[in-house]
């Protein structure tokens, strides 16, 4: 295997898969085809691969602690943690990503690839791999095609060229094509001449290099400019904001692959799977005697075909459906019919319109110290369950609305209470007046749950004063 630089995209809103994916904790931070998340898949994948350097992982600032702490669960230490501070799609990433891959090695054969893709066979996705860094090598920019096991009208396809002289592993690229419509999607599968676009992409940094600078060449020139002023913060690596707002957002698809003339293509059957809909995870998953896809606290009755999922949230009791989809979580559930899953999108436009919270937040918030779910909230009240990981700290801060109670659940917690310091344990509480400076602290080995009740007349994320903080935040 050719030493690989692995570049991994860790952007997406989090449309659809709601409301278990948010736009704030998107589907690649979710265990959805096992027991880790699709980040912690795609990372583990990568640093398997002999000879690879260790991944470049580019996410959304917004991410960054969720990202920073699923990589310290599976202990890895990426190359760098990259913060885009605005979404601009996955072309300016690919210069990014190659301007990057130069500091390594000019010629760097780097691989590029979604987060939150499922691959079922690793060994086919190895050996596909193998052969796309040996074209790419030869300087050609490499795409993979999926064979298509049925007609898909959700996927752009890539339509195969003559075969590469080079290789009998590859294609050249003589279309790309636009999401088809059913008929056409199924005349596609029947020809043979047609692979689903995966998203997925091998090629020497200075080539990739030299193709954004021919076709987008402003965006070449602020990708650069971005990359020449990056700022380090703690363990991450910031782009300035100013410079990287001006670049147009594009896909490397359409900037570059649908222009160049050294786009190839190597057809790929590993068990792809985009989980990009409701439909695929059902497709995906283990199915019951009755072709049901059943997760979490769930208890069906005269059901089939349907995926039924209760993501910590209540139970679903359900009777008499067919081809339903019926996810539940803590603040929301959906309920469509399975064919109309793609249309969420719709209905999460309409609820961010409306202005509804469940739209960005998910039920459980993470934070660089740990995470936090509501319990219930009314007029002058909210109540929260926080877990504090071991070693976190929240900021040293107050409050100019609400006061706040906590009663410790489990674990040990330091307190800063104005000029006091305690140290609370199980059953044991404290109460911060508002306006009072002070601190939660774990400084043990165990995880630190506790209740917090706060009460006053606003009790919103935003009335808070930091005054010291170990993360950077203002």
């Amino acid at each position: 295997m050719t030493t690989l630089f692995p570049v991994i995209l860790s952007g997406g809103s989090g449309t659809r898969l709601w409301p278990l994916s948010r736009a704030l904790h998107p589907k690649q931070f979710l265990s959805l085809a096992g027991e880790k998340t699709l980040l912690q898949q795609a990372v583990e994948r990568l640093v398997r691969i002999n000879g690879s350097t260790q991944p470049l992982v580019i996410g959304n600032n917004d991410h960054r602690f969720i990202i920073a702490e699923q990589l310290r669960e599976i202990g890895v230490t990426p190359a760098a943690l990259l913060l885009e501070p605005i979404g601009r799609n996955t072309a300016p990433a690919a210069a990014l990503a190659a301007l990057f891959a130069t500091k390594h090695d000019a010629k760097a054969v780097t691989l590029l690839i979604p987060s939150d893709l499922f691959i079922a066979d690793e060994p086919a996705f190895f050996s596909g791999l193998e052969h796309a860094a040996e074209i790419a090598k030869a300087g050609r920019l490499v795409t993979f095609g999926i064979n298509p096991d049925r007609p898909e009208t959700g996927f752009g396809y890539i339509r195969k060229g003559s075969p590469l002289c080079i290789t009998n592993h590859g294609f050249e690229v003589e279309a790309y094509v636009e999401k088809p419509d059913e008929k056409t999607a199924t005349d596609y599968v029947k020809s043979g001449a047609y692979l689903w676009n995966s998203g997925m992409f091998v090629f020497r940094a200075d080539i990739m290099l030299q193709e954004i600078k021919k076709f987008q060449p402003k965006m070449f020139n602020l990708c650069e400019e971005a990359f020449l002023n990056l700022s380090a913060d703690m363990d991450f690596l910031r782009l300035d904001e100013n410079i990287f707002s001006k670049i147009e957002s594009n896909s490397i698809d359409f900037a570059v692959m649908e222009k160049t003339k050294l786009a190839a293509v190597v057809p790929l059957d590993c068990g792809w799977s985009d989980l990009g809909s409701w439909f695929s995870l059902w497709q995906q998953g283990a199915s019951d005697s009755n072709d049901n896809v059943i997760s979490g606290d769930v208890v069906v009755e005269s059901v089939n075909g349907s995926y039924v999922h209760s993501e910590n949230g209540p139970l679903i009791a359900a009777m008499g459906l067919s081809d339903m989809v019926v996810v539940a979580t803590r603040d929301a559930v959906l309920v469509a019919p399975k064919e109309r899953a793609s249309e969420v999108r719709n209905l999460v436009d309409r609820l961010s319109r409306d202005g509804r919270n469940e739209v960005n937040m998910p039920s459980q918030v993470y934070r660089p110290w740990g995470s936090y779910q509501d319990i219930d909230a009314g007029p002058r009240f909210r109540v929260k369950r926080i877990i504090v990981c071991p070693g976190g700290q929240l900021s040293l801060q107050r409050h100019k609305f609400r006061a706040e109670h906590w009663v410790v659940v489990r674990g040990e917690a330091e307190v800063t209470r104005g000029n006091e310091s305690m140290t609370l344990e199980p059953d044991q509480s404290v109460y911060i007046p508002i306006g009072e400076v002070h601190r939660l602290e774990n400084k043990s080995d165990q995880a630190l749950h506790l209740i917090e009740v706060q009460t006053g007349e606003y009790v919103g994320e935003d009335d808070i004063e930091r005054l010291e903080d170990i993360y950077g935040r203002s």
